[in-house]
């Protein structure tokens, strides 16, 4: 398409990061969702010593965001699914108010991918993939993409430099993200991380369906569990922005978090939890989990944490393509007094990774034994 261009970078935080070194000047101000991934919120604050000022609104009401927009506004950023809360933003109302304005809207996929969402369809401008996540798919590349939509008129951007001016002026911002940008900070993606990314997204649309799948049907079960006090996840209908996620999206995505309820441990439940790993990553062919407060949120503080929603106990899960048998027979797998998984039949499915049932032992198991209190994180792994 001929209005469309992309960029290429190392990771995506590097494909964000460059992006906005790229378009924002000193003394301009930035509207961001609140609910962000982690190193995206500190990459905001960083900006923001730096003389460009942001300010953190709910996204998921379109009227935060208006009531946010100043003289000196230039980009509004958001996540389609916020990570790990699964907040969805109000997509097409942000997307009007931007064109309005004359806003660049800036958008995260990387929690619906391009196949589960298309942000063309609200009037996006940019879009950042982190394709490290699902596109790449199986945790063996890091990598980031920015996409020109041909949405915004660059022409009324008054940070565009004159070199990078062309005869197409709907090439004029991703020009100057590839030449300002890309070329000066250096965040190329290199040749073998883009090969491992290109033969993962061939099998893109075949793993979204089997993770999602896997997670809805993980999600309703935990919704009913008495060891759980909330699930976080899109797909379900108690969900605060359940109907749009069906309006805009083709499936809720993979990533759901739980809050346990209060005598069970979040370290004890991990740790009983033997073939989903503990891994901050997520997107990947195998299923994960994460201690949201104590890890990739730790360094923004309570009171920050709070304002996210994010508790002590909450537990984020990327799930990934495990057998679906698995979510139809969760009696056959137990966890024994070790901590060690065994199940019925080795025979019938020797390759399949069990994780729905695991996670129903690791409740029992965590609240049956009688840990000791682990006291306040101290930020040591």
């Amino acid at each position: 398409i001929r209005d469309r261009a992309t960029a290429a970078f190392a990771t995506g935080m590097g494909a964000i990061g460059t992006t906005l070194f790229a378009l924002l000047r000193a003394g301009d101000h930035v509207i961001s969702s609140s609910f962000l991934f982690g190193n995206t919120n500190s990459l905001f604050n960083s900006f923001s010593a730096h003389g460009i000022e942001v300010t953190f609104v709910d996204a998921t009401d379109v009227a935060n965001v208006e009531a946010a927009v100043q003289a000196n506004t230039k980009l509004v950023f958001v996540e389609t699914i916020a990570n790990p809360r699964t907040q969805v933003t109000d997509l097409a109302e942000i997307g009007a108010l931007c064109e309005q304005h004359g806003l660049i809207f800036f958008v995260d996929n990387t929690m619906t991918t391009p196949y589960l969402f298309q942000p063309s369809q609200v009037k996006a401008s940019l879009v950042i993939n982190s394709l490290t996540k699902y596109i790449g798919g199986h945790a063996n590349a890091l990598g980031g993409s920015v996409t020109e939509l041909g949405n915004y008129d660059w022409q009324r951007f008054d940070n565009i430099y004159d070199d990078y001016k062309g005869a197409d002026s709907r090439l004029w911002g991703i020009t100057q993200i590839k030449k300002k940008g890309l070329r000066d900070l250096g965040a190329s993606l290199g040749p073998e991380a883009a090969h491992h990314i290109s033969v993962g997204s061939d099998t893109l649309a075949l793993r979204m369906e089997r993770a999602c799948s896997n997670t809805l049907k993980l999600a309703e079960y935990l919704s009913t569990h008495d060891k759980v006090k909330k699930v976080y996840y899109p797909g379900l209908q108690e969900h605060p922005q359940h109907g749009r996620s069906k309006q805009l999206f083709k499936s809720a995505g993979a990533i759901m978090s739980i809050e346990l309820v209060d005598d069970i441990d979040c370290f004890d439940f991990i740790n009983a939890l033997d073939l989903v790993a503990c891994s901050s990553n997520l997107g990947d062919t195998r299923s994960l989990a994460i201690p949201v407060a104590h890890s990739i949120y730790y360094e923004m503080g309570p009171e920050r944490r709070a304002s996210m929603g994010i508790s002590d106990s909450l537990v984020r899960f990327s799930i990934g393509i495990e057998e679906p048998a698995l979510f139809s027979e969760p009696g056959l797998f137990l966890v024994s007094p070790d901590q060690s998984l065994y199940y019925g039949s080795t025979q019938t499915m020797p390759f399949a990774r069990p994780h729905f049932a695991e996670l129903l032992g690791a409740l029992d198991f965590a609240i049956a034994n009688d840990y000791p209190a682990r006291g306040e994180y101290t930020g040591e792994v």
